[in-house]
């Protein structure tokens, strides 16, 4: 047999032992083809491992590729590496491409790229040049790493410290209304004293209802409540001496435990806004809200009398509390209108049930 014939049969092996990891690892003990066995820890790698030409075509594919981006080796291997770059980040490549010509190393960075179903997914990037046997650059290695779940907790965390940060000076904005607020409709300090006592422990409870728990077991798990539980653990804190400041009316409904959190926050925001400028920063403002079950909907209709005049929040810059509704409401597939009648605010909400949960007792 010739020496090309050899050469020959020894890259068939390796071919062979690159998509058969044991059969590698056995190979690579000592005395075997150590080149096998690191094809085989390429090819069993979680993370998608890359090779392309200096023109940007890509020559290897491991598993890992497979599973992070959805192509197949032999759907890709030919390819230009830019099918997997979104139009908005196709000026990376050529950049890429310099520093590689130029020896030198891309150092980790994360971007986003395509998928075969054209879905954008989260990577943490390193590229590194790949030379011959004489140190010539004849290629370039890339190792992608999926973070879209990295990612995604880091936004969950990033929205969760800002809505902490947001309530609390909400709270100390509803602290200061309530004491002035008290303060008229008592006469001595021990009554005021009594009243606000209760008026914060109403309102501590409905700030727990809005946030999952953060601890033990039920970490960041979410409570389970009916509408009317959750508006009232919510108005509470403006309950008149008689229950007359507020009152619900029509069918409560069941919300479910992964809801719980969204529609707390919801009518949090429409209750601080009513307690900074509406029915509720006046004694003899008054709140009606009227939940009604038409048909796969529910509409949930929130009428403020009384207030003062009250403050258009679309005219003014958008803030995080109105990005938060917006981001709510998407998520809940729902809709929201405002109208600033003479008589103040009245604020139409509906809401698919299914995005609910199911009828309660009423």
């Amino acid at each position: 047999m010739t020496q090309t014939s050899n050469d020959s049969r020894k890259g068939e092996d390796a071919n062979d032992r690159l998509h058969d990891p044991q059969e590698a690892v056995k190979a690579a003990q000592p005395g075997h083809d150590a080149a096998a066995f690191l094809a085989a820890i390429i090819e069993s790698s979680d993370d998608a491992i890359i090779s392309k030409s200096l023109s940007g075509i890509i020559t290897t594919w491991n598993r890992g590729a497979e599973r992070v981006f959805g192509y197949l080796a032999e759907e890709v291997v030919g390819k230009p590496i830019t099918i997997l770059i979104p139009e908005d980040r196709l000026d990376e490549e050529p950049a890429i491409l310099a520093k590689i010509h130029a020896g030198q190393r891309v150092d980790h960075f994360e971007t986003i790229r395509r998928r075969k179903d054209g879905s954008p997914i989260d990577i943490s990037l390193t590229i590194s040049p790949i030379r011959d046997a004489n140190g010539k650059i004849i290629g370039a290695s890339k190792i992608a790493r999926d973070i879209s779940d990295r990612k995604r907790a880091a936004e969950h965390q990033d929205l969760l410290l800002r809505e902490m940060h947001h309530r609390v000076k909400n709270l100390f904005a509803i602290t200061g209304s309530l004491i002035t607020l008290a303060a008229r409709n008592t006469q001595t300090s021990e009554e005021l004293a009594g009243s606000m006592k209760e008026r914060l422990m109403a309102l501590s409870r409905a700030h727990e209802m809005t946030l999952p728990s953060f601890t033990g077991n039920d970490a960041f798990r979410e409570k389970s409540a009916t509408l009317f539980q959750l508006l009232s653990s919510i108005l509470a804190p403006y309950e008149g001496k008689e229950g007359e400041r507020w009152r619900l009316h029509g069918g409560d409904v069941h919300v479910t435990a992964d809801k719980v959190t969204n529609l707390a926050l919801l009518f949090h925001e429409f209750a601080t806004n009513a307690a900074k400028y509406g029915c509720l920063s006046v004694p003899e403002g008054r709140l009606e809200v009227t939940v009604t079950r038409r048909g796969e909907m529910l509409e949930l209709v929130w009428s403020e009398t009384g207030g003062r005049a009250s403050r258009r929040i679309e005219d003014q810059q958008p803030g995080f509390g109105t990005r938060l509704e917006r981001t709510i409401l998407q998520g809940l597939n729902g809709n929201l209108t405002r109208e600033w009648q003479p008589s103040g605010l009245s604020i139409r909400l509906n809401i698919p049930l299914q995005s609910v949960g199911k009828p309660g007792n009423s």
